[in-house]
């Protein structure tokens, strides 16, 4: 009891001075020693040589070795482990020269390999990784550097892991952690983002105003087609109201026009149309004489005795009209007599005793009652 608590004490002190110097904890400078009865920590390996050839892995926990012949060679850690890959110059395919860093994380999955296959493990992924990261650099310009990130990490992993298989190692992942550019090629690359984010905003503000223009036109536009639409809807209305009194005065005229004929078959109605035309015909010539540039002539002013004739034959005519309709009418109430008094109904003294005379005639033909 007391031996494997020296044994555990010595072990730890160990550790914290390898910490302590820079060392990883699994490169231990150290064995522990064989006591016969060795408990191996969970998550390590132990490396057993017999008369100095390999013997066995000692797995975690209790475990029996044989005193003087049995030797703890190499202790492998099977946890993962961060390597810090060391800053290191990379030119890219378009002669950029770049200083990048990153950080490696890995495991050993053959403890039997790792102890055997190489001398410093640690070392030599350390290496592989900075060539492997160089030659990826190398295969790809400035500008996917930033932009494929991601995919080179990817390919440093596949590249490291394919050299690493012989020295029972295994590369989780690889992430590149700080990237710097020379001085110049930083201003110049300021430049061009300033330059694009100018060009963005150019593009943007063009756009804004295309798009206002745009929304200025239709809005017009639809000015313009509601303003027509108003306009010939206007249109509509006021023909359809002129329609609309077009045919009332059109009804109303007719209606005028049925009226006066309907008086003018009445007993007095020539004379109130001829009232009405002597009127009429008296009001515009008073309305004519009014004016003193309006000069009214016949059309043969020379022959003033045509003048009085054609006004006596239109009176005639129309007091010949007058009498016509009164015979009809006096026709239909009561037949005339020759001793009646037809003065009345005839103006022209001839047509007087013509009638009266056909009477008498008609008189004689009739048989005494």
């Amino acid at each position: 009891m007391l031996a494997r608590t020296f044994v555990r004490t010595v072990f730890q002190n160990k550790q914290l001075s390898n910490a302590a110097k820079g060392i990883s904890i699994r490169q231990k400078s150290y064995t522990p020693l064989n006591t016969v009865v060795m408990f191996v920590p969970q998550q390590e390996a132990w490396i057993v040589e017999r008369m100095g050839k390999f013997h066995r892995i000692l797995e975690p926990g209790l475990n029996i070795l044989i005193p003087i012949a049995d030797r703890v060679k190499y202790v492998q850690s099977l946890k993962e482990i961060a390597v810090d890959i060391p800053k290191q110059s990379a030119i890219t395919s378009d002669n950029v020269t770049l200083s990048i860093d990153g950080v490696l994380y890995l495991r050993i999955v053959d403890p039997y390999l790792a102890s055997y296959g190489v001398e410093d493990p640690e070392f030599a992924i350390t290496q592989l990784a900075q060539t492997t990261m160089r030659s990826e650099l190398g295969k790809i310009s400035l500008d996917k550097v930033f932009r494929e990130r991601e995919s080179l990490n990817v390919s440093i992993v596949e590249s490291i892991n394919k050299a690493s298989e012989a020295w029972g190692m295994t590369c989780l992942r690889y992430e590149i952690r700080d990237i710097r550019l020379p001085q110049r090629v930083q201003e110049a690359m300021q430049m061009q983002v300033e330059a694009e984010r100018k060009k963005r905003a150019a593009v943007l503000e063009s756009e804004g105003v295309r798009a206002a223009d745009i929304n200025v036109a239709e809005g017009k536009r639809q000015a313009r087609i509601l303003a027509s639409e108003a306009e010939r809807q206007e249109q509509i209305n006021k023909a359809t109201g002129e329609a609309s009194a077009i045919i009332a005065v059109a009804e109303a005229r007719a209606k005028g026009l049925q009226v006066v004929a309907e008086a003018l078959q009445s007993e007095l109605g020539s004379n109130a149309a001829a009232l009405s035309i002597a009127e009429q015909y008296v009001g515009a010539f008073d309305n004519l004489a009014r004016t003193n540039n309006t000069l009214i002539l016949p059309a043969n002013a020379s022959d003033v005795s045509s003048i009085v004739t054609q006004a006596l034959s239109v009176y005639s005519a129309v007091t010949k009209q007058q009498s016509h309709h009164k015979r009809s009418a006096f026709k239909k109430l009561t037949p005339l007599k020759p001793q009646d008094n037809l003065s009345e109904y005839f103006s022209d003294e001839e047509d007087l005793k013509r009638h009266r005379a056909k009477l008498e005639l008609e008189n004689k033909k009739e048989p005494p009652k």
